[in-house]
């Protein structure tokens, strides 16, 4: 059974539920949409208000009780904004869409990082949701090869050597807060492509052949003595002919 749960400091609260209930404001993404999939269990929320702020996460009870079968991860933040709330302080700018490389080459990924926020580091990562991978930690471990650039304070790219195939991915600049540990704010995301380099196949060439002194000899030796046997038998044909106008 999958439900719908907003997490906050006190409890968690019951938001959607796919098997039973009544849930004012909520509805089941695929009510709005032609062609079901039976994977997707995405919802709608109407009518939003700051009440609607929290963390919210898509959970699988067991179906006997109401006992939760999967931890719940990072979840999705939401932020409800009135007309009269302060604007954003804080923007996270991922200016590339895609970035196509080839393997063996270094991936660069841009990401800068404007105004103040709560305090807290900033992370990159790979995908979405619990599968997400930590690539790199500007305050913590990260993987060995990805180095930052940190051309200023407010830039936070990294690069990636070497890459390979394996690396391909949307790749995503989050800043976390440092009290709570938990999400604050993430870039759009910046899809990387990794194209296999092209083997075209070796050119051999083939050595030239050279004759040999020895070998041209040996050519050179029959054409010689035949030659010097066609010039004695001209000689005794011309001695014979001279002998018989004698006599």
């Amino acid at each position: 059974m999958i439900k719908w749960v907003k997490e906050s400091s006190q409890d968690q609260q019951e938001i959607y539920n796919f098997k039973r209930g009544f849930f004012p404001g909520v509805t089941s993404a695929v009510q709005r949409t032609r062609e079901r999939l039976d994977c997707d269990y995405s919802i709608y929320i109407h009518r939003v208000t700051k009440e609607h702020s929290g963390t919210y996460h898509c959970v699988k009870f067991a179906v006997s009780s109401e006992d939760l079968d999967t931890k719940l991860g990072e979840g999705t933040a939401v932020t409800v904004q009135g007309a009269g709330d302060p604007k954003p302080d804080l923007w996270i700018i991922q200016p590339q869409d895609l970035v196509e490389v080839t393997t063996g080459d270094t991936a660069l990924l841009n990401c800068t990082v404007l105004g103040d926020g709560p305090p807290g580091p900033i992370r990159w990562f790979r995908g979405t949701g619990l599968s997400r991978e930590a690539i790199y930690n500007f305050a913590g471990l990260s993987h060995p090869n990805v180095t930052a650039v940190r051309a200023s304070d407010s830039d936070f790219s990294i690069l990636l050597p070497d890459v390979s195939t394996k690396d391909a991915g949307t790749y995503y600049c989050v800043k976390f807060q440092r009290k709570s540990n938990r999400q604050y704010l993430s870039g759009q995301g910046s899809k990387l492509r990794v194209k296999a380099k092209s083997t075209s196949p070796t050119e051999i060439n083939e050595p030239a052949v050279q004759a040999s002194p020895t070998g041209l000899l040996s050519v050179l030796t029959p054409v010689v003595l035949g030659l010097k046997a066609v010039t004695l038998a001209a000689l005794l044909l011309a001695l014979a002919a001279c002998w018989q106008r004698r006599f």
